[in-house]
């Protein structure tokens, strides 16, 4: 279904955009040109400079979580012997990638498959990942190259002991960026297309120009911006940064919350519906996002800071590969505690939040191991209080609604003593 771009809300671009992605790598499998599937932090520019197709594991079983549609794919992972301790994006990818070998093979849908209310996307051709956000994607990528016997591109990205990135980190990645360019023409059969590279990073830079801007309105007192909504606009900057569909979306986004802002218009409505202002640590609990808002809105808590979205403020110079290997290195839980900790201080600080909510993910040690200590260290700088609850990012059954909302309300009671 085609929209008018010009007259198009910010989330009418996010629905229109998200859908064309998917049909633009079903049409490229048809027209037998290659697809990919990428990891969420992996450079997409080598990609799209080679007018690959890109999809988004990681994106994907985010939205079947949200869909209420993971648990039917973690099932036929486990079925297949992947253990619960897998990351579950992870397992709910690769419960959808049995689904969609067996259509291969049969020419027919699975049931699983054929009423998922997960998106459909096409098999892969080759993958990509990246480890500057876990160790868990080298082998999630690996076996998906290998059950599916296609290629795997490896950016191998140190982690991060001490900062600044050292010299020798930024050199050891360039050089990593050498040899995925290497395996592009040998797996396309073409030369490298550098001229249009640099225009893809140009445009890169265009969309995280804008994200970063959306995300700077949440830290105005009353917030025009719920943060929770900078977790449904993520698919585009994971998804769409080196395309101009995310770059057209968060520009309007912007205008949107500039008019209302302008107008007096807040994420809760009236200026005096935002009793506080929390700090959100760690990924999005997807199967119960709707649950998750409606806890801090029912006490007034308006989710102002997050650390999460901005893994994606991936800026750098483009033309140079040393400087985009930074970028690509330096998202804050690739390094060192005291800049991890530090770096959530900027967020909690800049966002003028009263307190924080840490979301202990059981599949996503990175994202949830560390999250007491940074909050202690914010408590020790600022003095406001915090709270934790388990969860996980898309298995449903990590989640007790009822501790969450009596976490929510204590963290409301501490807040208000501390006013």
């Amino acid at each position: 279904m085609e929209i008018n771009i010009n007259e198009a809300s910010s989330k009418e671009c996010l629905a229109y955009f998200q859908a064309k992605l998917d049909e633009e790598a079903w049409e490229a499998k048809k027209s037998g040109n290659l697809v990919c599937w990428s990891a969420s932090v992996a450079p997409p520019e080598f990609c799209v400079a080679m007018d690959i197709a890109m999809v988004y594991p990681e994106t994907h079983a985010a939205g079947a979580g949200a869909r209420k549609a993971s648990q039917d794919l973690l099932d036929v992972a486990h079925s297949k012997g992947y253990n619960i301790d897998i990351c579950s994006y992870a397992r709910t990818n690769l419960g959808y990638m049995e689904l969609l070998k067996q259509e291969a093979l049969t020419g027919e849908k699975p049931e699983k498959l054929a009423t998922s209310k997960a998106a459909y996307v096409p098999l892969p051709d080759l993958v990509i990942t990246c480890n500057n956000i876990c160790n868990t994607l080298l082998k999630w990528y690996e076996n998906l190259a290998k059950e599916l016997n296609i290629p795997c591109i490896i950016i191998d990205v140190p982690f991060n002991h001490t900062m600044p990135v050292a010299r020798h980190n930024k050199e050891y990645i360039a050089d990593q960026y050498r040899a995925a360019i290497k395996q592009l023409e040998d797996i396309t059969g073409r030369a490298f297309d550098y001229d249009k590279f640099l225009k893809v990073q140009e445009q890169v830079q265009r969309s995280v120009y804008w994200w970063n801007k959306v995300a700077t309105y949440a830290f105005r007192k009353p917030s025009p911006l719920n943060g929770f909504d900078l977790f449904n606009y993520m698919a585009l900057i994971v998804c769409a940064r080196a395309r101009d569909y995310a770059e057209i979306t968060f520009h309007k986004f912007a205008d949107e919350l500039e008019a209302k802002d302008a107008a007096g218009q807040y994420a809760f409505g009236a200026a005096e519906n935002e009793k506080h202002r929390v700090t959100w640590e760690g990924i999005a609990v997807w199967t119960y996002l709707g649950a998750t808002f409606k806890g801090l809105k029912n006490v007034g808590s308006v989710m102002t800071g997050s650390a999460y979205p901005g893994l994606w403020s991936l800026v750098y110079t483009p033309g140079d590969l040393e400087s985009m290997a930074e970028a690509y290195t330096n998202v804050y839980i690739n390094t060192c505690g005291s800049n991890r900790y530090e770096e959530f201080y900027k967020v909690v600080s800049n966002s003028k939040s009263d307190g924080m909510v840490l979301h202990l993910n059981r599949s996503c040690k990175l994202m949830g191991l560390l999250n007491n200590e940074g909050a202690e260290y914010v408590n020790a700088k600022m003095g406001i209080p915090f709270v934790s609850f388990d969860g996980d990012q898309t298995d449903p059954n990590v989640f007790s609604q009822a501790q969450y909302e009596t976490r929510v309300q204590a963290l409301s009671e501490m807040m208000d003593n501390n006013k």
